[in-house]
């Protein structure tokens, strides 16, 4: 493998770890910050705006993948990498969504 799938398999990780918060609140019927929302990523957009957005997050890892796909002998490094950048996107976004919003 070479570098780029190693990018972009960690990028496939943070996609699909920011898509969850979206799609479970928006599948719930409940407002939740998107990048739509004024001011961006702090105030509340409505439940449809986070599913779309939460699919396009899916969107992204789906072409990602398709570009550089996991190998049947995954090596352990990029299951590493991408434990990595899954654990890093969800205490940083742990962190954003917990502070106080608007």
């Amino acid at each position: 493998m070479d570098w780029y799938d190693y990018v972009a398999h960690a990028f496939a990780a943070l996609f699909l770890v920011n898509s969850l918060p979206h799609l479970i609140a928006g599948l719930t019927g409940r407002p939740f910050p998107s990048p739509f929302s004024s001011p961006p990523g702090r105030g509340d957009s409505p439940p449809v705006v986070n599913v779309m957005w939460g699919s396009f997050n899916l969107a992204v890892v789906w072409l990602l993948l398709w570009l550089s796909p996991i190998p049947a002998n995954w090596p352990l490094a990029d299951k590493l990498i991408m434990a990595a950048a899954a654990f890093v996107t969800a205490v940083g976004l742990a962190n954003f969504f917990s502070r106080p919003r608007v």
